[in-house]
């Protein structure tokens, strides 16, 4: 069964140029030329994958983003944009974006990071889980499923998008041992944002607010300052 992709761009040379290569790979692809109707399709469809461009008539691309996580959707998002900017790049992340690309591309980079996302997602958006697997973490009040992109705080599950996901099970499996923000940045965004370590930072701060049960006094994800990050078993929760 092949993915299912939205692709979403006010420009038809681009909507036809993304389209094209994402077809000759074997993806099905559907098109918007603007954030309301995109977010028409996103809210009647399941799609695997949104590669969602920031500048955008009706709605930009950040407000699309930012809908699409208020509704509760897991769909990965793969955002475009002209204007190489680090508030563009930050902010983006912030909102809930998987990954960003700046324009121009070429079309194999572009069809290089589609695969990259759905080979680390492992999971397709509104899918039942019948159950658990027997690998789960438990760290604390914490539990993670790392096949099923699961965690929960008690019996609590969490929405984290799928990023922020990739972040916590990397720092809990290298427990106990600090991290730089360089690492983390190889390790989880790989060569994407190269020395932007703001991004690191303001997952980070993502995380903690969803797992510490007091943000200004963190007891999972300690911050070692001058060097990085620390994730530890709480010694008193």
């Amino acid at each position: 069964m092949s993915h299912k992709l939205l692709v979403v761009d006010d420009e038809e040379s681009i909507i036809t140029l993304i389209s094209y290569n994402l077809g000759q790979s074997g993806y099905e692809v559907d098109t918007a030329m603007d954030g309301q109707s995109a977010m028409e399709k996103i809210k009647t469809n399941t799609y695997d994958l949104v590669v969602l461009d920031l500048m955008l008539p009706e709605m930009d691309g950040l407000e699309v983003c930012r809908e699409i996580r208020q509704e509760k959707i897991k769909v990965p998002i793969l955002m475009l944009t002209a204007k190489d900017e680090e508030f563009d790049k930050v902010l983006g992340l912030e909102l809930g974006a998987d990954d960003y690309m700046t324009k121009p591309f070429s079309p194999r980079e572009l069809v290089a990071r589609v695969k990259a996302i759905l080979r680390r997602i492992q999971y397709a958006p509104g899918d039942e889980k019948e159950g658990h697997d027997d690998a789960r973490m438990v760290i604390g009040h914490l539990t993670i499923y790392p096949d099923n992109y699961e965690v929960f705080v008690n019996e609590d599950q969490l929405e984290l998008t799928p990023k922020e996901f990739e972040l916590l099970l990397y720092l809990s499996n290298n427990k106990g041992r600090v991290m730089t923000r360089d690492q983390l940045l190889n390790a989880v965004w790989h060569y994407e944002f190269v020395g932007d370590t703001r991004i690191v930072d303001v997952h980070i701060s993502h995380l903690r607010e969803k797992i510490e049960p007091n943000t200004k006094k963190p007891v999972y994800i300690k911050t070692v300052r001058g060097l990085g990050y620390k994730f530890e078993e709480p010694a008193n929760l």
